[in-house]
């Protein structure tokens, strides 16, 4: 096969100062036309400084050495003239946050077809011609529609479509996709994974996609390639990496993710109820100055229970009321009707002070550490300013936060720190801790573990694992990812467009799914026939 891309030798020094001396170092490896080649690795292994070291987007302070060739010709010595000549039209990147990467002034339809205008001489009848059958081919039904719209009227997966159609409209020979999926619930993950793979293999591209999800790499890899810390340290055939790594590295990766198959329920039948819902339901009102306002029903009569000590994991894709009923539970958002309980005492009927005192009953721990932390506040003081409102004094709120730190597996000092001198799974543990200095009945988890690396990611679900066994913690754990909630949770409720369509134990959900929409929903999670827990165990018996 032709190579499209060729990687040799490349080095890429980082400024004097930081806590090692190179993003990348002597990297090589081949994208061939034809083939998709994944680049594996943690947050911090050099993946994204090799993409934008490829695309010449690197910042300039930052000087490459070694060889980069798109079919042929050396990219480190190109000219900035000549890598805009060769972005989109030889080779294009897909981002892995649409939202960001999109102009949000400009609709969707004149972004794609900026492109064309910029780089073709075509009138622009034909660029909108061209622009339409993209949008097309991408999968947008309603072009006309989506043409005029602008990136914020758009769902996650119709940006990454528009993305998609920006990258593929001048049919570039490599296409670079950095993690394009992450942020994607299931079923919209898997129509964008295989739109990629349709269109590489009609035009017999080259692809180097860029994940840290070993579900994906199983289901579109040919090749993979694995950095730590910079550094090449595995690459080979897809079925060889995945069955027979040879890298402890490789080895600690795959075992880090989450089986499909469920773990055994702790759930005590016999338990009293700590937490229930009967008839939630929440209507937004949407519209505005020059539209109808209409009423959208994101959570309608939702009915769930959780015993004591029990977590019920809400499933389902973005947009179908999970975090709407939380945000409702925790009366962080206002019911539109319905009754909640936690324990004998019913919640959507409170207000005011009243509401207050309950209020550290039932504690939140979001999607993203890094929003959920004030910057400008050190660790301590946001850990204590709960126990405190509540009646603590500073010393015992400090000796609390300074056990709860220990707790999940930080040192006492982290409390003089601010939240940017972590990592995302540091602030992750941070945010449980905060949650936990509130000794809560009840422990809401939007998302924990959705942003992590596979390998930080285990390590939150494990310290999850033993907040509950030593604390018998009642939890409510929302996710998108059903290999995280077969690990996590003892029962799952199901919700689709703000109504739940299944809720029962979490095998019998996994073994023998009664509606369609759980049926869809498994059978689109990618690497769902690997068995990755298995060989989790093959591994700790090397």
């Amino acid at each position: 096969m032709t190579a499209a891309l060729e990687v040799a030798h490349l080095t890429v020094a980082l400024p004097a100062g930081g806590e090692r001396t190179h993003a990348v170092r002597d990297v090589s490896f081949a994208v061939n036309r034809g083939e998709i080649v994944c680049l594996v690795g943690e947050s911090g292994s050099g993946k994204s400084v090799t993409a934008q070291t490829v695309m010449g987007l690197l910042p300039r302070t930052l000087r490459p050495v070694g060889a980069v060739r798109l079919e042929g010709e050396e990219i480190l010595l190109a000219g900035e003239a000549r890598l805009r000549d060769l972005r989109t039209t030889r080779m294009s990147m897909i981002f892995q946050e649409p939202m960001t990467a999109l102009n949000p002034v400009m609709t969707c339809g004149d972004q794609v077809d900026e492109v064309l205008a910029t780089h073709t001489p075509l009138g622009a009848a034909a660029r909108r011609e061209k622009t339409f059958a993209m949008l097309r081919r991408v999968g947008i039904a309603d072009a006309e529609r989506i043409n005029a719209a602008y990136p914020h009227q758009l769902s996650g997966g119709q940006r990454q479509r528009i993305m998609i159609a920006m990258a593929l409209v001048l049919e570039p020979v490599l296409l670079i996709a950095d993690e394009p999926t992450t942020a994607l619930d299931v079923t919209t993950q898997a129509q964008i994974l295989k739109l990629i793979q349709d269109i590489q293999r009609e035009r017999g591209m080259a692809v180097l996609f860029i994940t840290h999800d070993f579900g994906v790499v199983s289901e579109i890899a040919d090749r993979v390639a694995v950095l730590r810390l910079g550094e090449l340290v595995e690459l080979g055939a897809m079925r060889d990496v995945l069955m027979r790594p040879r890298h402890a590295y490789t080895r600690t990766l795959i075992a880090s993710v989450p089986s499909m198959v469920p773990r055994a329920s702790l759930r005590d039948t016999s338990a009293p109820v700590m937490l229930r819902t009967e008839n939630l339901t929440k209507v937004y009102a949407d519209g505005g100055l020059f539209r109808k306002r209409r009423p959208v029903r994101a959570a309608e009569a939702v009915s769930i229970e959780i015993r004591r000590g029990e977590v019920l994991g809400i499933v389902g894709e973005s947009g179908s009321g999970k975090s709407t009923v939380a945000r409702c539970i925790a009366r962080l958002i206002e019911p539109t009707a319905g009754r909640i309980w936690l324990g004998p005492d019913e919640l959507a009927a409170m207000s005011g002070r009243r509401l207050r005192k309950h209020r550290r009953r039932i504690q939140i721990v979001f999607q993203d550490p890094y929003r959920s932390l004030n910057p400008r506040r050190k660790v301590g003081e946001s850990i204590i300013e709960g126990p405190m409102n509540f009646g603590l004094s500073r010393a015992e709120a400090v000796a609390r936060a300074a056990g709860l730190l220990e707790f999940v597996r930080l040192d006492r000092n982290a409390l003089e720190r601010f939240p940017q001198e972590f990592s995302g799974g540091q602030r992750q543990r941070i945010c449980i801790a905060r949650a936990l200095a509130m000794e809560p009945e009840l422990l809401i988890a939007d998302e924990p573990v959705s942003a992590l690396d596979v390998s930080v990611q285990a390590q939150v679900l494990r310290l999850f694992a033993d907040v509950r066994k030593r604390l018998g913690l009642t939890m409510l754990f929302i996710t998108h990812d059903l290999r995280v909630a077969a690990q996590v949770c003892d029962t799952v409720a199901v919700m689709q467009r703000g109504k739940v369509v299944e809720h029962g134990e979490v095998a019998r959900i996994f073994s023998d799914p009664q509606h369609a929409y759980t049926r869809a929903l498994i059978e689109a999670a990618p690497g769902r026939h690997w068995n990755f827990g298995a060989f989790a165990h093959a591994v700790a018996g090397r």
